[in-house]
C-alpha cells in the first residue's frame, strides 16, 4: 500500500476561510490531497462499494482528543484507488503568524513525521505593528530546515500583498505591498535553499478575477482555493510528486449570495477590522505619511530600497549563523 501523509501548516489560507464545506472550513490543501496519488473510475467505484479508506482527512486539536478525524474528503466526492492512501492533517490555524508556526504547528508536524509539508504563512505578519523582515527569515529558515532535515517534500508559496486585494488607497497600500514583497522574497531564497517545490501566486489574472476571492476581498472563495490546489499540483506533478488527478477548477458549491457576504461582513469581518484598527492602523498611517512625504520630494525609491536592503541584511544573518558552527 502506497501511503502518503500530507501535512500542512500555515494561516487561515491554509485552514480554507473562504472555502466552507459541511460546516467547517476545507481549502486548497484538502483538495490538494485529493491529487496526490492515483486513481481510476473503477478502483474508485469499487472503494466506495467496499468502504475502503480513500483520502483520510483529520484536523490537529491541543485538547485530549488530539487528531479528530472528519469525513473523507471533507466533503469531496473524490476518492483514490484501493491500496492507495493519502492521510491529510491539517494543523494551520486562522491568525497565525511565523511565531505561531515555529512555536506551535511546527512541533506538531514534525512528530507527525509528514512525506510532504506545506508552509505558507506570513501575510499575517505584514498586518502587525511587529513586523520584522529579520524575525520573519529566521523563524521560517527554522521551520524550513527543521522539515527537511525529516526528508520532508516542502512545498511554499509567495503570496499576493494584503492591500492590493483588500483595495486600499495607494498610500496605504505601498507599504503593505513592501512587506509582502519583502517576505515573498525571503521565501523565494529558502525555497531555493531548502529544495522546496515553490509555487510563486503573488502574481496573475486569479488576483483581479472577482469570482476567485470571498466576500472579505482578504481569502480565496472555492474557486480561488481550486485555482491555488490545481497550480500546486502542476508543479507537484512536474516534478514527479503527485499522480492522482488533478484538482477541478469548477467550484462544487454556488457562491455565496450577496446576503450572506453582507451578513459575514457586518458579524466576522467588523471583527476583524477593529482588531487591526487597534493593533496595525495606528503603524500603518505613519507609514502612509512616510509614503505621501517621500512621494511629494520624488524619494519614494529609497523606501524599496531600504526594504530591500533589510532583505538582504535578514539573509545574510542565516548565512552567517549556518556558517559558526563550522568555524566552531
Amino acid at each position: 500500500m502506497r501511503h502518503v501523509r500530507f501535512v500542512a501548516l500555515g494561516d487561515s489560507l491554509t485552514e480554507g476561510v473562504g472555502d466552507p464545506v459541511g460546516g467547517r472550513w476545507r481549502g486548497w490543501a484538502a483538495l490538494l490531497a485529493q491529487g496526490l496519488v492515483g486513481q481510476n473510475e473503477g478502483a474508485a467505484r469499487a472503494a466506495v462499494a467496499e468502504g475502503l479508506p480513500g483520502v483520510e482527512v483529520l484536523s490537529w486539536t491541543t485538547g485530549a482528543e488530539g487528531l479528530a478525524r472528519t469525513a473523507a474528503c471533507a466533503g469531496s466526492d473524490a476518492v483514490v484507488a484501493p491500496g492507495e492512501r493519502v492521510e491529510f492533517i491539517n494543523l494551520a490555524v486562522s491568525g497565525a503568524q511565523t511565531r505561531d508556526v515555529l512555536e506551535r504547528q511546527l512541533p506538531a508536524g514534525l512528530e507527525l513525521r509528514p512525506d510532504i509539508v506545506s508552509v505558507v504563512v506570513g501575510v499575517n505578519d505584514t498586518l502587525r505593528c511587529t513586523f520584522d523582515i529579520h524575525a520573519v527569515a529566521a523563524r521560517l529558515d527554522t521551520v524550513y530546515g527543521a522539515f527537511a532535515e525529516q526528508g520532508a517534500v516542502l512545498l511554499t508559496a509567495c503570496l499576493p500583498d494584503p492591500g492590493g486585494t483588500l483595495g486600499l488607497p495607494g498610500a496605504l497600500a505601498r507599504p503593505l505591498a513592501r512587506r509582502q514583497r519583502a517576505v515573498n522574497a525571503v521565501v523565494h531564497a529558502l525555497s531555493e535553499r531548502y529544495g522546496a517545490v515553490h509555487l510563486h501566486a503573488a502574481e496573475g489574472a486569479w488576483l483581479t478575477d472577482r469570482a476567485m476571492w470571498s466576500a472579505d476581498r482578504l481569502h480565496p472563495g472555492e474557486r480561488g482555493h481550486r485555482q491555488l490546489a490545481l497550480r500546486f499540483h502542476a508543479v507537484l506533478a512536474e516534478a514527479g510528486l503527485a499522480n492522482g488527478a488533478a484538482p477541478s477548477p469548477e467550484p462544487e458549491f454556488p457562491a455565496p449570495t450577496a446576503s450572506a457576504s453582507l451578513w459575514w461582513l457586518a458579524t466576522a469581518g467588523t471583527g476583524w477590522v477593529a482588531r487591526r484598527c487597534t493593533d496595525l492602523l495606528p503603524q500603518l498611517l505613519t507609514l502612509a505619511a512616510d509614503e505621501l512625504r517621500h512621494r511629494a520630494r520624488g524619494t519614494s525609491a529609497r523606501l524599496d530600497l531600504r526594504a530591500s536592503a533589510a532583505v538582504s541584511a535578514a539573509l545574510a544573518a542565516l548565512s552567517v549563523a549556518e556558517r559558526q558552527p563550522d568555524a566552531a
